[in-house]
């Protein structure tokens, strides 16, 4: 196949910027991550756009901050702005585990290696290009500048940040998704206005001197949260803040924000309305090259293109609104989706992929099956201020019909060069349980789990419970297991009709706000009932604007006040996740031992009467299958109850 020319991506040279023609760059991109020429990408989506309204763009990838700083002037002064980004993931969580251990890789770097991007990335770089360039404007953006725009408990220093605004020196942030306000940034630059004046654009955020004016737009009220000293001084009210945030975050017609910082005053504009189908269209059928950049080829391939190079998404956005997650805070709850056009072009373009061997790794989104859902009447979503659609209950407003989703997997599987497509996002199970959402009157939940157990799960299907302790539950924003195991049974029944033995892999959190070391154990005991013996799972991390993460740090929940249990020391959460692998030989003595402590007999049995056995018989399932052992009194007592 021949080579396609260099022109055909972004520069990240200065050659390259000749080989177009190019006298000077009107904006230049500095990333955390390797550039892959991508829509799953946020440089590369950035970089189009600012292409696509007529701009000259050039990127530079990784840059090295410990050096002479060549690489932060190799494009010199640009003609408009400096853009920001850490990369794909906020730069503390691509470094350290949630034990705050250095990671040996990174997925978004050639050949994995770790090491090419600084801590808080988005500032170290700022700073840098702040120095150097001085006068020039610097846009930040991505998810690390989107979730630390506001007051925020940052947990590797273990302790409260003002904005990165304030932190970095940068002169606007974009945040959330990026596509409509850097859209008109680019639109009003263009017409002359100054960069300094673009203080009125929706989802932006920018720090005033205390001489400043407040910008003035008829069309906003405006709220003022306590300011960053005093959240200092008081957990209670940096709690507090959370909520107007969170609340603000996720209506259509919010409010402007403001806090005080010193003498300073930060301004956080109110979003945009979610896109609409033929704006998020526009910004996926970009002429992306859909490959890492030909100066990676040498240095190994990159872990996070290798996972999704043959892989489609079809929205953005999720309105689960789960405590611990931050995709629905920076995404938005309100779900923008592709059409099938769009989608069906880039499986067209999917399989022209000279690697491609017929088969599609994931057809899916942030969660898979929220395609094309949203409220029947979007006036009610318009004064909406819940930041979940479906917790505590599924709201009566919101379409939940699965359709659309499973006529566009067959849509593909028609494709004559695709072998499978496969659903490897997690699944909202919990959608597809008739106890939980009635609206399934036409049977469309059972057809669409159906269409997915029987032709698109790729050995395991991913879902994630969470947890099994209802109380736990109920701060995780997630609904009661007891549906886990309604769901289970479907799962288990389309099998046994299809002659399937796929694995059912549940996801399981611990250490989470709101769960104590006994939670952990009744999980262990009830997952192993259930034939599981648990791989995928976690330790809570606490990352930038989350609820679970201002429980963790103030004590108490952010809409309530009222103080909550969380395991917070080493000891504690190494505990907490031990009950996972009751299993495993080493852990027997420990959890006898902690068990008898706790008085928990019964556990112990349960837990311990035969795990040797099952721990050493070859036979046993592992990575989450299940087996068909009889459910035994206990739980089912438990499920009479509500549990």
């Amino acid at each position: 196949m021949q080579e396609r020319p260099i022109t055909d991506w972004l520069p990240l040279t200065m050659k390259e910027v000749e080989k177009r023609g190019w006298d000077e760059v009107d904006v230049v991109l500095i990333s955390g991550d390797a550039y892959v020429d991508h829509p799953s990408f946020g440089t590369a989506v950035i970089g189009r756009i600012i292409e696509d309204e007529g701009f000259r763009v050039a990127i530079v990838s990784q840059p090295n901050w410990k050096d002479d700083l060549r690489d932060f002037k190799k494009f010199g002064r640009p003609k408009y702005f400096f853009g920001v980004t850490a990369g794909c993931m906020d730069s503390m969580v691509n470094h350290y585990t949630a034990n705050k251990r250095l990671r040996s890789t990174d997925a978004y770097t050639a050949g994995g290696q770790a090491g090419f991007r600084p801590d808080y990335a988005t500032t170290t770089y700022t700073q840098i290009l702040k120095e150097l360039y001085p006068d020039v404007p610097v846009l930040i953006g991505g998810i690390e500048a989107s979730l630390r725009r506001v007051t925020h408990y940052d947990y590797w220093s273990d302790k409260l940040m003002p904005s990165i605004l304030e932190t970095s020196g940068a002169d606007m942030l974009v945040y959330g998704m990026g596509d409509q306000p850097l859209r008109e940034m680019l639109t009003l630059l263009k017409k002359g206005v100054p960069f300094s004046s673009l203080k009125t654009i929706k989802q932006t955020a920018f720090v005033l001197d205390e001489t400043d004016n407040l910008p003035k737009n008829k069309n906003w009220e405006t709220v003022e949260l306590t300011s960053h000293d005093e959240c200092l001084q008081d957990k209670l009210k940096y709690a507090a803040n959370f909520k107007v945030v969170e609340v603000e975050s996720n209506k259509w017609q919010a409010n402007r924000i403001t806090q005080k910082i010193g003498a300073k005053t930060l301004v956080i504009n109110p979003p945009y309305k979610t896109m609409e189908e033929g704006e998020i269209d526009r910004s996926f059928d970009l002429p992306y090259t859909r490959l890492p950049h030909p100066k990676y080829k040498k240095r190994g391939a990159i872990p996070a293109f290798d996972m999704i190079r043959f892989s489609v998404n079809t929205h953005r956005g999720c309105f689960g609104g789960c405590s611990f997650c931050t995709i629905s805070a920076h995404q938005g709850k309100f779900i923008a989706s592709r059409s099938e056009e769009s989608i069906m072009r880039e499986v067209e373009q999917v399989t022209q992929d000279p690697n491609f061997r017929g088969y599609i790794s994931d057809i899916g989104g942030p969660s898979a099956n929220m395609y094309r859902m949203k409220g029947k009447d979007e006036a009610i979503c318009a004064k909406c201020t819940s930041p979940s659609c479906i917790h505590p209950v599924i709201c009566s407003n919101l379409d939940t019909n699965h359709s659309d989703m499973t006529k566009l997997y067959r849509k593909i599987d028609e494709h004559p060069k695709v072998k499978k497509a496969f659903v490897g996002s997690g699944i909202r199970y919990d959608l597809l349980v008739d106890d939980f959402n009635k609206n399934n009157e036409d049977g469309n939940h059972d057809e669409y789990i159906e269409q997915v157990v029987t032709r698109h799960v790729s050995g395991r299907l991913k879902v994630a419970p969470e947890h099994t302790s209802d109380d736990t539950l109920r701060i995780m924003r997630k609904p009661s297991f007891k549906h886990f195991h309604a769901f289970k049974e479907k799962y288990d029944k389309i099998q046994a009709k299809n002659g399937l033995k796929q694995q059912l892999i549940p996801y399981f959190i611990s250490s989470h706000p709101g769960c104590e070391e006994q939670d952990m154990a009744n999980l262990a005991a009830e997952t192993k009932d259930m034939g599981f013996q648990l791989e995928q799972v976690q330790d809570f991390t606490p990352t930038p604007m989350t609820v679970a993460t201002v429980i963790y740090y103030s004590g108490v929940h952010p809409y309530t006040l009222k103080p909550v249990y969380t395991a917070k020391s080493p000891e504690e959460k190494k505990r907490q996740n031990k009950f996972f692998f009751w299993y495993k030989k080493e852990n027997h003595k420990w959890i006898k031992q902690s068990l008898i402590k706790a008085k928990r007999p019964e556990l112990l049995e349960k837990l311990l009467g035969d795990a040797a056995s099952q721990a050493t018989n070859p036979n046993s399932q592992n990575n989450g299958h299940t087996n068909n052992k009889k459910m035994p009194k206990w739980l089912a007592e438990k499920r009479k109850q509500g549990r």
